[in-house]
C-alpha cells in the first residue's frame, strides 16, 4: 500500500529439529508463525513480548539474516513493493545498504580487534560507497552525528563506556544511509541514565533522517516513549497491535493487560492491580491448540482451547486476537 516501506504477510520462521542417522527433520521450533504487519515510512513500530516469543527472530528474518520458511517480506524498492525473501547473492548484498540493525549488547557486536574508524567504515568499503580520505571524512561525520568526535577514530571498543559503544554501533548502522533500522533491545544493557540519552539520540536521528524503526524490547515504558504503534507478540504470534496511546489507554488482550500491569507507577499513593500470570510459556515445538495463551489465561473457555483467534479490528486500526475481548473489557472497565 502507498506509504508502506515494509509489508510482512503470513511470515513463518521454523527451525528444524533433526534426528536419526540421516538427520531428517522430526519436528520444528515455530519461532515466528504466520505473522502479518506493515511499517509506514518514517514511523517507529515497537515490538514487545516475553523472552523467547520470537521478537528477535522476526527482526532477523526481515533482514534476511534468517531465512523465512514461508510467507512474504515486501520492501518498497523504487516506489514498488517487491518480495525480498528470494533474493540471493549480489541482489541481496545491494539490499543490505537499506536495511540495518543495532544489536542489544555493543560489547559483543563490535569487533574488539578493530579500530572505530574501521568498524564504521567497513560497510562503506564493502558496498563501495567511499574510499580513502572520503571514507574517513564520512566516518568522522557519523561519529559527530551520534555525539562522539574525531579523537575516537583511532581507539578500540574496550576503551569506551557502554553508552559510547552503543553510539558507535548506531553510527555503524547509519553508515550506508539506510531507510530501515531494527533496534534489538538497544538500551537494555545500559544504565538507566544512559538509556535516556540513547533513546533521545535515536528519536533525533529518526526525525532528521526520516528513518523507519522496528524497536524490539520487553520494556513497555521505553517503547511508549519512542513508538508510534506497538505490536504485542506471544509464542510466535501477534496478539495485539495498535497506536501507542490507544494501547496504553485500552488494551484488550489479557496478555497485554498483564504486561501493562507490571509497569511501576512513580507515585506511592497510587495503586494498580498486578496481574500475575500462572504457569510457564508453552513449548514452541508443540504449541497449544486454539489460542496459544489459553493455558495461562483466566478468561479461557472451550472456544479458546479449540479455535485459534484471528486479529480483528476493534476500531481505529486497533487489532486484537482474542475470543473473549468483550469479557476482558467488562472486567477491567475498558471502553469498547
Amino acid at each position: 500500500m502507498e506509504g508502506h516501506l515494509i509489508e510482512i504477510r503470513d511470515l513463518k520462521t521454523y527451525y528444524p529439529i533433526r534426528g536419526g542417522v540421516i538427520g531428517r527433520a522430526k519436528n520444528f521450533v515455530r519461532a515466528v508463525d504466520e505473522v502479518s504487519l506493515f511499517l509506514r515510512r518514517g514511523e517507529c513500530l515497537g515490538l514487545v513480548g516475553e523472552s523467547g516469543c520470537g521478537k528477535t527472530t522476526l527482526g532477523k528474518t526481515i533482514l534476511q539474516l534468517e531465512k523465512a520458511t514461508a510467507g512474504q517480506i515486501l520492501l518498497d524498492l523504487s516506489g514498488k513493493l517487491q518480495d525480498i525473501t528470494a533474493l540471493r547473492g549480489k541482489r541481496l548484498k545491494r539490499l543490505r545498504e537499506k536495511l540495518q540493525i543495532v544489536f542489544q549488547d555493543p560489547s559483543t557486536s563490535l569487533n574488539p580487534r578493530m579500530l572505530v574508524k574501521n568498524i564504521i567504515g567497513e560497510a562503506l568499503a564493502i558496498h563501495h560507497l567511499a574510499r580513502g580520505r572520503e571514507r574517513i571524512t564520512h566516518v568522522s561525520g557519523l561519529l559527530k552525528a551520534v555525539g562522539l568526535n574525531e579523537d575516537h577514530l583511532m581507539r578500540y571498543p574496550h576503551e569506551f563506556s557502554g553508552g559510547q559503544r552503543q553510539r558507535i554501533a548506531i553510527a555503524r548502522a547509519l553508515a550506508t544511509n539506510p531507510d530501515f533500522i531494527i533496534l534489538d533491545e538497544p538500551t537494555s544493557a545500559l544504565d538507566v541514565s544512559v538509556q535516556a540519552q540513547i533513546l533521545n539520540l535515536l528519536i533525533d536521528l529518526k526525525n532528521e533522517l526520516n528513518l523507519t524503526y522496528l524497536f524490539i524490547t520487553h520494556h513497555l515504558l521505553v517503547v511508549e516513549h519512542v513508538s508510534d504503534r506497538i505490536a504485542v507478540m506471544y509464542l510466535g504470534k501477534l496478539v495485539e497491535l495498535s497506536k501507542t496511546s490507544d494501547l496504553f489507554r485500552r488494551a484488550f488482550h489479557p496478555y497485554t493487560i498483564a504486561l501493562l500491569s507490571a509497569i511501576p507507577i512513580p507515585d506511592p499513593d497510587m495503586q494498580r492491580e498486578r496481574i500475575i500470570l500462572t504457569g510457564d510459556v508453552p513449548d514452541p515445538i508443540d504449541p497449544p491448540t486454539g489460542c496459544r495463551f489459553h493455558p495461562r489465561c483466566a478468561f479461557a473457555e472451550t472456544l479458546c482451547r479449540e479455535v485459534e483467534p484471528q486479529l480483528e479490528d476493534v476500531g481505529g486500526g486497533h487489532l486484537v486476537a482474542c475470543h473473549r475481548r468483550e469479557a476482558v473489557a467488562k472486567k477491567y472497565g475498558i471502553e469498547v
